[in-house]
């Protein structure tokens, strides 16, 4: 256990200061100096040693500080030849001086940075006042409500109460503490005092509390928005939910709800204060969870054809173990449903006493009653969703069962059953919406042809195929099993409409021959090599008919196949083994909670759309799709149990954090934090990842919790969630089991950002740098089909998309250039910018040198007097990015025209490509490559479009964050605030390209 004091206050900051620590001090030669550094005891200067200087010149009086920044943030980190092996979570700067020099430094932690950091924020905040404020401090609004706690146990008044209620109630008020770890903190108090007995002071009691139950990540973030430093205040909260967590809609109104719902202290609540601990209490409630509660409640379009959704899908439902000897068992039924499954599987066979029983044949799985699975279908088909439900029968009944299960279905299920014929004149299945409250059958269909009451269909056998596989070593491919016939009666057949279940033969011949109607199932083997071979006619096959994967037979153990191999195929029934945990279901779980887990997802556009260019496979960016960058900082744990697993080590553990990106091939990437030692009770990590998103549609992250000294068994949480289900700012990841169940009191705090948010539309390898200017700048290429007339009307298109380009590179040039002169990286947004630059424009008396003239839509900055040069080349880059932010606005709209003209244009050849092809002399495989040619044009042209009109929301909703923080901070001009500007939505991201990456922000 560790033994280092906790930072609990700014005193506990002043204090680690005075006494100094080694930092390394960064030149802009790429040299870097090890020194120490450490506070007067005056608090009047910052001095380091060893130095060529005289010791009166190595220092800087604090009240030449204009401002810290955190990061690598100043033109010295930046022009540094060896900035990418510093830390950005270790590195800070200080400027100073009517200059605005920087002294960079570098921390040997995150911890240490922050101390530093908070501790010279809080010098400059009260200057000479400091002293004054640090001892009133002492008995500030904290500590009056923790006195009142142990007076309300020291009901006697005899000024100490006992161990046992001192634990008891620290305990309650941190439910997550072990009592043996507050036990140990009281006697380790009370042993270096010599003190003999058990009982607690209010002294001790206030000493422990403040130890154990101050977690210093959440100090140092309080502190960075509190104006007093000690607690937020109103105005203080609605600055934090805007700037960092990007909350719409805020006022003093909502920001007092919150402070009432989370303030454990009556004096705090009464006030308007939010204290660290009701800090701590709601950035650890539901409300900042990582997991967006939009996503909680079916929010996407559910009017789409049934195969543009993925379907949440069970295997072998009926099994509660291995797929080979393992028992069958109802409650496999309930648990899948229970969970969100849309599709779970029925394999009947002949039984006993003209019942027909559900096991896997040829294997020694034990049976179950067909008739009590369907009555289990009937109670829980709708319990966790109202979307459709598919029964996949795997049927192996005589005709005389047969009868009978049609008899159990019609009785049991009644009007639930679908059994509307499909139209022949329509072209797609109809939508989970239309279909709502109604259970599919998938089965085999007697042809239309078939006038008898029975015919022949063919059997599509699991268990045979899996039992003649058991012993042999040869991996011939499954579709090589000999295709049995068996008799179909007429009455089940019927039961069956818009899923009949056929044989897959090849992609040309189902795109020419195969009804919207009829279902493919596909061994994993077959949709690997598929997948491997075809991405793209598969993704294309996927846009008009339903395909089932199921798991390879060898699977004897019912371990799971990776659903996202097939996902990225656009297959919408992969079919998973839900009674087997680990990675796969966490990824399967975890998809399907973004839509209210209805066990239906709407597939990316991309995946589609009828003419559009995709390909499964794809390990660069995908064309049409704007890439995104997501930013995550694993800060720290709480309460980590040891592994159920791990062998007696005793408790103690030693964590590591994995972050994962599942998705396509270009996206999957695992970064790892280091361990941190015998700390599972509160890990701190301080560890910044960045990964680039290139189909965030499809992309998920995972969290993983190890243990790096294990026995046995080194799983301790996880936590699984779609791209698009993340919510920005600080956030808190609840742990959970290998099973599935929430881990009481586990979770990771991380900070999560995303930068160029949505949108499409992106040229290969788009420019790596976005200072590059239009000579350097890549723009998106059209392909040349060789076909006259077509290209005509792509050429036409370069002109707009080049102009496209410009508007949003310029603009993002310009956001860059100003954010870097406000001392903040490519993840901030314009409100924080703002907010950062604001005391900078304050003069000596706090009147404004710079004020914002909000009138007009454009906001703009007026000199109050003279000014230094820093803010005159501040003033001028901001002038510069309001005028590209213009351009953009008033140039979008007939630039996104010409586009979509000339997309619209190009689509009147679609229908007739191949006839035009051919009388341009074009054969086979030209002709072929034409049309592939023209979807990734019509692609490019998609993307780019959208990109842009996304570029114009975005600077609109900068704008008003530029007028929303000018308001906040008091610099508006007088008489100029806008009313009419409605606040920023929940999403307050800028959208900086990858570009920044070569100036190492």
């Amino acid at each position: 256990m560790p033994t280092e004091k906790k930072i609990s206050s700014a005193s506990d900051c002043i204090n680690s200061m005075v006494e100094g620590s080694e930092l390394k001090k960064v030149r802009s030669n790429s040299r870097i100096y090890h020194r120490y550094f450490l506070l007067d005891a005056d608090m009047q200067s910052l001095r380091w040693e060893p130095s060529k200087k005289d010791s009166e010149k190595a220092k800087i009086d604090i009240k030449s500080i204009k401002e810290v920044r955190t990061g690598k943030n100043t033109d010295i980190f930046r022009s540094n030849g060896i900035s990418d092996q510093i830390s950005e979570d270790c590195a800070f700067s200080v400027i100073y001086g009517e200059n605005y020099e920087s002294l960079d430094l570098v921390a040997n932690s995150a911890d240490v940075a922050n101390i530093w950091v908070t501790g010279l924020r809080y010098l400059i905040s009260y200057g000479k006042h400091t002293l004054d404020m640090l001892e009133s401090s002492q008995d500030n609004m904290r500590t009056s409500w923790v006195s009142q706690m142990f007076s309300e146990i020291d009901v006697d008044n005899l000024g100490h109460i006992t161990l046992c209620n001192a634990v008891q109630c620290i305990r309650n008020l941190n439910p997550g503490l072990k009592t043996s770890k507050i036990e140990l903190k009281f006697k380790e108090l009370h042993k270096s005092k010599d003190k003999a007995g058990t009982e607690v002071t209010k002294e001790e009691f206030i000493e422990v509390f403040h130890e154990l139950c101050t977690r210093p990540e959440i100090y140092f973030l309080l502190v960075q928005f509190s104006s007093n430093k000690e607690f937020l205040d109103t105005k203080d909260l609605m600055m934090f939910l805007e700037a960092e967590q990007g909350v719409a809609h805020i006022n003093e109104e909502i920001s007092l709800e919150i402070i009432h719902k989370y303030e454990p202290s009556k004096e705090g609540r009464e006030k308007g204060w939010l204290s660290i601990d009701g800090f701590t209490n709601y950035l650890m409630s539901p409300d900042c969870y990582i997991f967006d509660p939009e996503h909680k409640k079916v929010c996407q379009d559910m009017k789409q054809p049934l195969s543009h959704y993925f379907i949440n899908s069970s295997h072998n439902t009926y099994l509660i173990e291995d797929q080979f000897r393992g028992p069958s068992d109802i409650t496999g039924y309930i648990r899948a449903l229970k969970m969100g499954c849309r599709s779970v599987e029925l394999d009947v066979w002949d039984g006993p006493d003209n019942e027909p029983v559900i096991y896997t044949g040829h294997t020694m799985t034990s049976q179950i009653v067909f008739r009590s699975v369907i009555d289990i279908i009937n109670k829980y088909a709708f319990f966790a969703s109202e979307y459709p439900l598919i029964l996949c029968l795997e049927n192996h009944c005589s005709i005389k069962q047969q009868k009978v299960m049609v008899q159990h279905m019609k009785k049991l299920l009644g009007d639930k059953l679908y059994t509307t014929s499909p139209n022949v004149e329509e072209s797609y299945l109809p939508s989970p919406d239309v279909l709502k409250g109604k259970i599919l059958i998938k089965a085999k269909k007697l042809s239309s042809n078939c006038s008898g009451v029975e015919g022949d269909v063919t059997d599509e056998d699991e268990g045979a195929e899996m039992s003649q596989r058991m012993g042999k070593e040869n991996m011939e491919q499954p579709n090589n099993v000999p295709v049995k016939r068996f008799q179909l009666c007429k009455e089940l057949s019927e039961l069956v409409s818009i899923c009949k279940s056929v044989q897959f033969k090849e992609f040309q011949v189902s795109f020419q021959v195969q009804k919207y109607w009829e279902v493919c199932s596909f061994n994993e083997v077959l949709a690997s090599k598929y997948a491997n071979e075809n991405p793209g006619d598969f993704v294309n096959y996927n846009k008009r008919f339903l395909a089932r994967v199921f798991p390879s037979p060898m699977r004897i153990d019912s371990s799971n196949m990776n659903p996202q191999d097939f996902w990225k195929c656009g297959c919408q029934i992969v079919a998973m083994n839900f009674q087997t945990p680990g990675l796969m279901m966490d990824l399967n779980i975890g998809w399907f909670r973004q839509n209210g887990n209805c066990g239906y997802v709407l597939r990316p556009a991309i995946m589609r759309e009828e003419v559009s260019f995709f390909s499964a496979n794809t390990k660069d960016s995908v064309p049409g799709v704007s890439p995104q960058l997501l930013h995550i900082k694993i800060i720290s744990g709480q309460n980590f149990p040891k592994p159920k697993g791990s062998g007696a080590k005793g408790d103690v553990v030693d964590p590591y954090v994995y972050v994962e990106i599942h998705g396509i091939p270009a996206d999957c990437a695992e970064q790892r934090t280091k361990t941190v030692h015998q700390n599972g009770d509160a890990p701190i990590f301080d560890e910044s990842f960045e990964f680039q998103i290139n189909l965030p549609e499809l992309a998920m992250v995972r969290f993983v919790v190890l243990d790096d000294d294990y026995i046995g068994d080194e799983f301790i949480g996880q936590y699984t969630i779609p791209f698009e289900c993340l919510q920005t700012g600080y956030r808190h990841v609840p742990l959970q089991s290998l099973t599935g169940e929430v881990l009481a009191h586990a979770s990771l705090f991380v900070h999560v950002a995303i930068t160029n948010r949505r949108g499409g539309g992106k040229p290969h390898k788009r420019g790596l740098s976005v200072r590059k200017g239009k000579k350097s700048r890549e723009y998106a290429s059209l392909r040349t089909l060789w076909i006259k007339t077509v290209d005509e009307v792509f050429k036409n298109a370069q002109p707009p998309i080049r102009d496209a380009t410009d508007l949003r590179e310029n603009m993002q040039n310009a956001v860059v250039s100003f954010k870097e002169l406000c001392g903040l990286s490519s993840v901030a947004n314009l409100m924080q910018c703002m907010l950062a630059v604001s005391p900078r424009f304050l003069g000596p008396d706090n009147t404004p040198l710079v004020v914002l003239n909000l009138s007009e839509q454009y906001p703009t900055m007026e000199l109050q007097g003279i000014v230094p040069e820093v803010l005159k080349k501040i003033v001028t880059t901001y002038d510069m990015m309001i005028q590209s932010l213009k351009a953009l606005i008033e140039n979008a709209d007939a630039v996104y025209e010409k586009i979509v003209h000339c997309q619209k244009a190009a689509m009147e050849f679609h229908e007739h490509l191949h006839s035009i092809g051919t009388k341009e002399g074009l054969k086979e495989r030209k002709l072929q490559k034409a049309v592939e040619s023209f979807t990734w044009n019509i692609t490019i042209l998609k993307g780019q479009a959208d990109l842009l009109k996304y570029a114009k929301n975005e600077t609109l909703e900068n704008l008003k964050q530029i007028h929303f923080a000018a308001v906040s901070c008091g610099l508006n001009k007088p008489g100029t605030e806008n009313a009419d500007v409605q606040k920023p939505r929940r999403s307050l991201e800028v959208i900086p390209e990858k570009a920044n990456d070569e100036t190492g922000e």
